[in-house]
């Protein structure tokens, strides 16, 4: 048992009116009762007096029925039956059952094409198909127009018919005259002499013609034949320029391969030429990027040391003040702020003031000209120091990166 087997018995059934559904499933196991009944259901569509016992109770009834309905197969559809199959009652009796089936749907396929063809005729008997018929309504039109006008020519003519007959019974009653008669004879036998004539010139033109036409032919034969062995003489000879030209051809080509060569190189540099120039300008960028990095950086640094340069000196500015005379007062101020790179000068400058302040009072007692000389020529020292310092130094590196040199810083700073 095959599936499309099953597939299409379960079809066959359901077109034929079988009234209840067969599932593929059935068949797997042995189902003498669904057999027993698709059985009968096709003997009596094909013979509805059929009288195939319908007992299946026992072994014995079971084995009746199927020879029974084989036989009846066999004498009255002449469909050979396997009876071994049919009593296994699974997919093997399929295949039998397939045998009845296909003949019953066969039947019932040609009935329902017989009735399709029989109402398409019933239904074209009423069509009218305009589109096929438009010759012929253009020929009716023109025969409607010709017998309009040959009735209205028939109707003047008839109209002539009362003159006409008295001119035909005079020419009836005239008596025929044998002169005139053998003169309108004689003079259309030389019409017909004169056209036998013709056609004879014609006749003698056409063989002349043919003639002429012959000749002419087989001299375009001798003109062809002459060519051609001209050309073959021709590309029988090889022409004396031959060997100079495929030199110059093999030249030729050896110049166009130098000429790919060379093109081929000169695209290959100039795309060499355009990564390098577009490698060049990202590092370009990228250093300027770089550049621009380093630049934020030390200005954040500048900003920095600034900051931690003024603190320092607010915390030397914060020293109490003590009482004394004007010339202390003037020793215990602070020296000018120097700006450095870590910061040392500043401290170095607040050391020297307090050793200045001790020194002032200590000699107090000294002229407070000679204190003030020593003391200014000391700042510049100092001063001259630390300018000098960082710049003997040079810049070291930070952790950021370059940081410039500072800058000098003016007494109008505070």
């Amino acid at each position: 048992m095959s599936f499309r087997d099953l597939r299409n018995f379960t079809e066959m059934m359901r077109a034929l009116g079988y009234p209840r559904l067969i599932s593929m499933e059935n068949f797997r196991t042995p189902n003498f009762s669904l057999v027993d009944t698709l059985i009968y259901f096709a003997v009596f569509l094909y013979e509805p007096q059929s009288d195939v016992p319908t007992d299946v109770d026992t072994e014995a009834d079971r084995i009746f029925f199927i020879k029974a309905v084989a036989q009846f197969m066999a004498t009255k559809a002449h469909i050979k039956l396997n009876t071994k199959r049919l009593y296994q009652a699974d997919g093997y009796a399929v295949k039998e059952m397939l045998k009845i089936t296909s003949v019953l749907y066969s039947a019932m396929k040609t009935k329902q094409m017989a009735l399709g063809d029989k109402v398409e005729q019933d239904n074209s008997k009423f069509k009218f198909d305009l589109g096929s018929r438009i010759s012929d309504l253009k020929a009716a039109r023109q025969l409607a127009s010709e017998v309009t006008s040959k009735g209205a020519s028939l109707y003047d003519l008839l109209g002539k018919e009362v003159d006409l007959r008295e001119m035909r019974s005079a020419a009836i009653a005239r008596p025929l005259e044998i002169i005139e008669t053998e003169k309108a004879l004689r003079a259309a036998i030389k019409e017909v002499l004169k056209s036998v004539d013709k056609t004879k010139d014609m006749l003698n033109n056409v063989v002349s013609d043919e003639a002429t036409l012959d000749g002419k032919i087989e001299k375009k034969k001798q003109e062809l034949e002459r060519n051609r062995k001209r050309l073959q003489t021709l590309q029988s000879v090889r022409p004396a320029f031959m060997d100079e030209y495929e030199k110059i051809e093999e030249d030729l080509q050896k110049h166009y391969e130098t000429y790919v060569e060379k093109f081929r190189n000169l695209s290959f540099l100039e795309s060499q030429l355009n990564e390098y120039h577009r490698l060049e300008q990202e590092r370009f960028e990228e250093a300027e990027n770089t550049m621009r990095l380093m630049q934020s950086k030390l200005r954040e640094e500048e900003r920095e040391l600034m900051k931690s340069s003024l603190k320092d000196e607010d915390s030397d500015i914060d020293v109490p003040e003590d009482e004394g005379s004007d010339s202390d007062m003037e020793e215990l101020r602070p020296a000018k702020p120097h700006l450095t790179r870590n910061g040392l000068m500043t401290g170095m400058q607040t050391g020297d003031s307090h050793i200045h302040t001790e020194d002032s009072e200590i000699d107090v007692d000294e002229d407070d000209e000679e204190d003030d000389e020593g003391e200014e020529e000391e700042s510049k020292d100092l001063e001259d120091e630390s300018l000098e310092d960082p710049i003997s130094r040079g810049p070291r590196p930070s952790r950021g990166g370059m940081r410039p040199p500072l800058l000098e810083e003016s007494d109008n700073d505070f």
